[in-house]
């Protein structure tokens, strides 16, 4: 049913287009706002809701109200989610387009603004040239410290950027964790981040990073939903990852490295969540990024592991599309000088990694190393790699692939120097050379101070083993770097400190006698190498210093060591059965685990067994206990909702009268402020301030205007006698005392005016004789220019004529070459037409000799099947005739067989002349047999016929022999030929003859014609005059006999006829 007339969506829109064509565009959003929310519109065409929801979203965004919009796009989902998209998606866009627009136009806006308070400073008019800044502009200028533009901006462009960006979460928050709006969410999330990029909000990207991360994080608890999204689906995944890793660059570009770091976090969940590998190229910014964020978070040695990953996706992306194993667009593109800038960024990246711990603290607090540790632990997989990276195994791993021959010179150089050869005098002024490239390219500029630690690590490591104890200016003579690098000496001797409190250095500073001593005692920095310490990130697990020999102090601490090994060794050699004894106790646990490797594999089996039963038990309890909670929180919901329900009726029930009676005292003091108003502005003297509305009516306020016009009308009167009279007598004595002044006043204007005049005379003369002068000299100036403007112009005329006569002459020759090359066209079509034309008449020609012969031999055709015709019914006529004469014979036969029988019966004597019976023409043509459809009127059936025999076949025998004996010849002959059969009547088998066979035969012939003919024979009409009855033998003996025949009658069995 639809809904009623007054609140169909059709109506709805005209009423809101009606208050917005007469300046209510408040009142036409309460309306659309009331149809959207109603319950009656889920049942309306999404049709007819989309104009509303379009002009909804406009009125909202005209008006800044965004709850409105939110509630309004809420409720608009939730209706049509279920049927279609497509018109969710098209909202959706238009209110984000909408809001979009307004903020360029209040740039715009804003941009006018400053041009014109720009424009309008210089011009303005200054009352006072000595105080241009007023006070009031220097305390502003003093308070505020803003300048003009960022109020204008404040004021204009700021409230719709924040309108703009409560879009964009409205927007998001709609769509989100929803399938079929997958794809409007991620277009969404990206538009957000190209509008925090563009205007540089980084508070917004942070609360939008946080907005997306949780809508991860919830996609779990709102699986079971209607259209949830799910993480398992590739696409699904692959465009959250799209979306995280525009997050990542936005992140960069905006220098929220925290925020970066965050999104390297939900990109590496996401990657492990994914069931088929990133591409390349996205790998490729990936760790492109992570060398950014560590860099800035001066954490070295990821940074150096980020490059390395970097550097070894790119070798294998070359590898692959060179190989044709991966398409180039799912790769980096890769060139020679980007491999050469990865790989010095890789061996650079490396050598910065400080030597000497950067952590606080050299003590075995074992809460601070497990929360390094925890961390490195999380930094090493987002880099995925199997275990921590170490300063060594970068070294190691960039050795062995080969990336010190694609460095530059001056980096192959820098890491010979700090990792290979020994030279503690010469380390620093070798490098300085160095450091002076690298800080040239703003790229490596960055590594210049974490190279400057190394570079001292590296010196001291190296002095530590040539000298004891050196003079501290030694070491500031050393330590020289190329500016802005310069070394002080707080510098260095901060670093001594450090490296001494890390334990990675042994020295003492005396600053009496200026000298730097290297710790030469055994047990100085024993606890340096704690097992909880964090000494030495480098050094701890691989001296990759050149040592010339190693100290009392690490001959000390591996003395145990030492001896162990040494002792092992001697054992081995002195007793061999040492040696057979750990390879006998090796063989002998080898065997008992391959005996028990079978008992074992079964009870692994036996209890995976058990656990996946486990396991399916618990699942199917777990599945259980959903489905009763389901049940019951379904429940729970319907009975929620049908209280829910019920309360939002009492509450509007309640709305509505509330808002009836506010309505009426509305009105009610609407009409009273009026009157006051009017009261107010209409008639002084009246307080209205004292006046109650609640104990005032429009009486009241009568009486009151009234009574104050009154007085008003009075005082009006005293007012203007007395201000006549004192103005008459002033305007007398003015004009008594001005008559006294009035000539000398007209004397002085009139000499001013003419002095006026003349000076005014003067200054235009001057200015006209001057103005001539200047004429009159520019002329004789010029007029030594006219010739040779003449001639330069009859030249430059001469020149334009000849190129004009050139390119005339050029245009005749190849307009003639086309006018003949046009005529040999036309030529050669003409005479192509013409061959065709005559090509076609041949064919034409050839067509028409085909159809005459092919009529001709169809008319002979035709005259042939015709002859055919004529002969086949030629033929049929003489079979016609030939069976007609049959037909007569066969009369005939019947008439004379009939003629005997009647003589016989009769006693007749005379035997009938002999008929000569005619030969039967023999005839290949068949006709169609006759039909015994007729019955024997008044004869005895074959039962009566054999009784009849019976009884009289002893009476019947002599004079059967007396009645042959003088028959003649013919009377035999015709005795023996065929006795014609009635139609109707029985012949007995055995008394069936040859003329019966001859009779079968010709039957056969006429019923099956010859095939000779295209037509069959017609049959002939079966005649319906009664045949002739043939006399049988048998019936010619009964005639002939003297018992009289048995009568007729009712059928009687056999052997009652032999009893009586």
């Amino acid at each position: 049913m639809p809904p009623p007339p007054h609140i169909r969506p059709e109506n709805v829109l005209r009423r809101a287009e009606e208050l917005i064509a007469v300046g209510q565009p408040q009142a036409a959003l309460t309306v659309l706002h009331e149809q959207v929310a109603s319950k009656r519109s889920r049942n309306s065409p999404i049709a007819s809701l989309e104009p509303v929801m379009l002009l909804f979203v406009q009125l909202c965004v005209d008006l800044r109200k965004g709850k409105s919009a939110k509630d309004g796009l809420y409720q608009y989902k939730n209706i049509a989610q279920n049927t279609n998209v497509g018109t969710i998606e098209l909202v959706l866009k238009k209110f984000i387009e909408l809001a979009e627009k307004k903020v360029q136009e209040a740039q715009v806006k804003a941009d006018e603004v400053q041009e014109s308070l720009e424009s309008a400073a210089p011009t303005s008019n200054i009352e006072d040239l000595d105080a241009i800044e007023t006070p009031e502009t220097l305390l502003l200028a003093t308070v505020s410290g803003e300048q003009s533009r960022d109020r204008t901006d404040r004021a204009i462009v700021t409230p719709w950027l924040k309108f703009l960006w409560e879009t964009y979460r409205t927007v998001l928050e709609i769509l989100k964790n929803n399938a079929r709006l997958e794809a409007m969410y991620q277009t969404t999330a990206l538009q957000a981040f190209q509008f925090c990029l563009k205007y540089t909000r980084k508070t917004e990207f942070r609360r939008l990073c946080e907005l997306l991360r949780n809508h991860v994080q919830n996609a779990a608890k709102y699986s079971t939903q209607m259209h949830a999204i799910n993480l398992s689906d590739p696409d699904t995944l692959q465009r959250h990852l799209d979306t995280r890793f525009q997050q990542l660059n936005v992140a960069v570009e905006l220098e929220l490295w925290q925020e970066g770091f965050r999104s390297v976090e939900d990109i590496h969940t996401l990657l492990n969540l994914s069931k088929r590998p990133a591409k390349n190229i996205m790998m490729a910014n990936y760790y492109e990024k992570l060398t950014k964020i560590f860099l800035v978070s001066e954490n070295y040695l990821f940074h150096a592991a980020a490059w390395s990953r970097y550097y070894n996706l790119l070798r294998q992306s070359a590898i692959a599309v060179a190989s044709g194993q991966s398409p180039k667009r799912d790769n980096p593109a890769v060139s020679d000088a980007d491999m050469t800038k990865t790989a010095s960024f890789v061996l650079l990246a490396a050598l910065s990694i400080p030597v000497i711990s950067t952590s606080r603290s050299r003590g075995a607090l074992v809460d601070v190393d497990e929360a390094r540790k925890n961390k490195n632990t999380r930094l090493t997989n987002l880099l995925g790699m199997p275990q921590g990276p170490t300063r060594a195994a970068l070294f190691k791993d960039a050795l062995n692939k080969g990336l010190l021959a694609r460095v530059r010179p001056e980096i192959r150089e820098l890491y010979n120097i700090l990792e290979v050869d020994f030279h503690p005098l010469s380390i620093c002024k070798k490098i300085s050379p160095i450091l002076t490239q690298i800080a040239a390219d703003p790229e490596m500029e960055k590594y210049v101070l974490p190279l400057q630690q190394v570079i001292l690590t590296r010196l001291f490591q190296q002095l530590s083993q040539v000298y004891e104890s050196v003079e501290l200016k030694f070491v500031y003579d050393l330590a020289q770097f190329p500016e802005p690098f310069q070394a002080t000496p707080s510098m260095i001797e901060k670093f001594i400190m450090n490296g001494c409190k890390k334990g990675d250095l042994a020295i003492r500073v005396d600053h009496t006698t200026g000298v730097l001593t290297f710790d030469s005692d055994i047990f100085s920095s024993a606890k340096a190498m704690h097992p909880g310490s964090a000494a030495g990130s480098a050094e701890s697990e691989v001296g990759s210093v050149q040592r010339l020999q190693s100290t009392p102090a690490e001959i000390v601490r591996s003395q145990l060591t030492r001896l162990a090994k040494t002792l092992h060794v001697t054992c081995m050699y002195v007793d061999p059965s040492y040696s057979q004894a750990r390879v006998q106790a090796k063989q002998e646990a080898f065997a008992r685990a391959k005996a028990g490797a079978v008992k074992e594999h079964e009870e692994t089996l036996a209890r995976r067994v058990i656990i996946d039963k486990k396991k399916e038990a618990a699942t199917e309890s777990l599945q259980r206990k959903q489905r009763e909670e389901e049940t019951r929180k379904r429940i729970r919901t319907q009975q929620l909702q049908e209280q829910e329900k019920q309360r939002l009726l009492d509450e509007h029930r309640e709305r509505e009268k509330k808002r009836l009676k506010d309505e009426q005292d509305r009105i009610r003091q609407q009409e009273l402020k009026k009157q006051l108003e009017e009261l107010k502005t209409g008639v002084k003297g009246i307080d209205v301030s004292e006046i109650d509305l609640e104990e005032l009516d429009s009486n009241r306020l009568r009486a009151m205007k009234l009574a104050q016009l009154e007085k008003e009308k009075n005082e009006l009167n005293d007012r203007v006698r007395i201000t006549a009279k004192r103005i008459d007598h002033l305007e007398r004595a003015f004009r008594r005392e001005e008559l006294k002044y009035i000539p000398r006043d007209y004397e002085t204007q009139r000499k001013r005016d003419h002095e006026v005049y003349e000076k005014t005379k003067e200054a235009t003369l001057e200015a006209a004789q001057l103005k001539h002068k200047e004429d009159v000299a520019l002329k004789h100036r010029l007029s030594r220019l006219v010739p040779v403007f003449n001639e330069f112009r009859k030249n430059l005329s001469e020149k334009r004529h000849e190129e004009f006569e050139r390119r005339r002459k050029a245009a005749e020759r190849e307009f003639e070459q086309k006018k003949k090359q046009r005529i040999k066209e036309v030529q050669e079509r003409v005479r192509r037409e013409r061959l065709e034309r005559e090509a076609e008449e041949k064919r034409e020609r050839e067509e028409q000799e085909r159809i005459e012969l092919e009529e001709r031999e169809r008319a002979e055709q035709e005259a042939e099947r015709r002859a055919r015709l004529a002969e086949v019914k030629a033929a049929r006529e003489e079979e016609r005739r030939i069976l007609d004469e049959k037909a007569k014979i066969q009369a005939q036969r019947e008439a004379e067989a009939e003629a005997r029988r009647a003589a016989r019966k009769t006693g007749a004597a005379a035997v009938p002349e002999a008929i000569t019976r005619p030969v039967r023409s023999e005839s290949t043509e068949r006709t169609a047999p006759r039909l015994n459809l007729a019955g024997r009127p008044g004869g005895l059936s074959w039962r009566e016929r054999e009784a009849a025999k019976d009884k009289t076949g002893a009476a019947d025998a002599a004079p059967a022999e007396a009645a042959r004996a003088p028959v003649p010849a013919a009377a035999e002959e015709a005795a023996a030929a065929p006795v014609p059969r009635k139609a109707g009547s029985y012949v007995p088998p055995a008394r069936r003859g040859a003329g019966d066979r001859e009779s079968s035969a010709n039957g056969a012939e006429n019923r099956f014609p010859s095939r000779s003919g295209r037509e069959p024979a017609p049959r002939e009409p079966l005649s319906r005059s009664p045949a002739p009855k043939a006399v049988s033998p048998v019936a010619e003996k009964r005639t002939d006999s003297s018992t009289p025949p048995t009568s007729s009658g009712a059928w009687k069995p056999r052997f009652r006829q032999q009893q009586s």
